[in-house]
């Protein structure tokens, strides 16, 4: 049976169609012609000591080795030399007289640690320099034991006779 009645614009429509298809087939066949192998060597990436991505392996003669004891997972522990004096030094940055609790910026890590009025051993105000002890609190690090910072008068001059 042919076809009945077609007309131009059909025809026109078919041979986009037909010659869609071909380009389509053409482009399969060159991308199934230029592709790799596909083994699991041509997808490794290797880190260079820079931190770039390369395709080559890095060279084992650079290689420095590593001792296992150098490598650290947690935190490193003090040594007894580290361990600061646990009598800080720092400026009272806010104080609420009515609530009765402030702020005080620890002068050595510029920590700023929460300070309650049963913890204070003198009369403190906002701006003071004072000294205190850190213990833990309900919510984190607490100033204890906090005072006025006394300067150390230095000594009057001997007086010879």
């Amino acid at each position: 049976m042919g076809r009945s009645q077609e007309t131009s614009n059909k025809k026109e429509v078919r041979s986009k169609q037909e010659k869609k298809r071909k380009e389509k087939e053409k482009k399969r066949i060159i991308r199934k012609e230029n592709e790799k192998s596909g083994n699991s060597n041509d997808m490794i990436a290797y880190v260079d000591e820079y931190g770039r991505i390369t395709s080559t392996p890095p060279d084992t003669l650079l290689k420095e080795p590593t001792k296992l004891e150098d490598i650290e997972i947690s935190i490193p522990k003090r040594d007894a030399s580290q361990k600061s004096n646990p009598i800080r030094k720092g400026i009272v940055t806010y104080y609420n007289d009515s609530k009765g609790f402030g702020f005080i910026r620890d002068s050595e890590t510029h920590d700023s640690i929460f300070a309650h009025v049963n913890n204070f051993i003198d009369d403190i105000r906002q701006d003071n320099v004072v000294t205190f002890e850190i213990e833990n609190g309900q919510r984190g690090p607490a100033a204890v034991r906090v005072k006025l910072f006394k300067k150390e008068a230095p000594e009057p001059p001997a007086v010879q006779s």
